[in-house]
């Protein structure tokens, strides 16, 4: 049984993972606005402000196994209306809030056999998108900050990212709050659907387990094939 913690745990993907991780392991989750009991006696909500740099982790155990940091934002808008504060709040959150949370934990990491990160990007990053510019800046910053820690970390620590495109979860509410915008954005896929929290959970899952265990330094694109497929 792993000691697990998972950032932002309360909704959408991260709360998606939680359940299902909840059945074989430890799980310390956190919460930012919305905590509520967990209903499961192996997952803990704790609350977490990822932009404080002096948040207490004394709630975790010695030995951690697993991080996975799903804080984000879908910060959408023309470049020419886009300012420095758009750009910063976002890479707080994004950027900084991970590596706060990764040298918090890293001592805990270390004691671990097989310890494994999971960070997410968007697949914005690889295939441009209108409006993007903000998302994709910082969700780059996160892919190159898995590319130089996957290399410092080696061989004690696995830190791998998923860049999923457009998934139904709260974050993505507003993009998809009509059966018509749900409609078009599936049609824009290759598999002509819409991903689903249980689709990115149990890619992060994966990378958390031992079955991955050669796998580092690596971004998997879980996006309905829209990253590579043309058609």
């Amino acid at each position: 049984m792993k000691n697990i913690l998972i950032v932002g745990s309360s909704s959408g993907i991260g709360k998606t993972l939680s359940g299902l991780l909840a059945e074989d392991h430890r799980i310390y989750g956190t919460f930012f606005k919305n905590g509520s009991i967990s209903g499961h006696h192996n997952l803990t909500l704790h609350h977490l402000d990822v932009l404080d740099g002096n948040n207490d982790y004394s709630f975790l155990p010695e030995v951690l196994d697993g991080l996975v940091y799903c804080p984000g934002a879908i910060n959408l808008k023309p470049f020419s209306r886009a300012k420095d504060e758009d750009f910063l709040e976002d890479y707080n959150l994004q950027v900084l809030g991970a590596v706060r949370c990764i040298q918090s934990c890293l001592s805990r990491l270390k004691k671990s056999n097989a310890p494994s990160i999971v960070l997410f990007s968007t697949v914005a990053v690889k295939t441009g998108f209108n409006f993007h510019s903000i998302v994709s800046t910082n969700k780059g910053a996160v892919e190159g900050l898995t590319k130089a820690l996957s290399a410092e970390l080696a061989p004690t620590i696995r830190i791998n990212c998923i860049a999923p495109s457009i998934t139904n979860t709260p974050l993505a509410a507003g993009l998809l709050n009509t059966p018509e915008k749900i409609e078009a954005n599936a049609q824009r896929h290759p598999l002509k659907k819409i991903g689903t929290p249980e689709d990115i959970a149990h890619m992060a899952a994966y990378l958390l387990s031992d079955k991955s265990g050669w796998i580092t330094g690596q971004v998997f694109n879980v996006d309905g094939g829209i990253s590579t497929i043309k058609i």
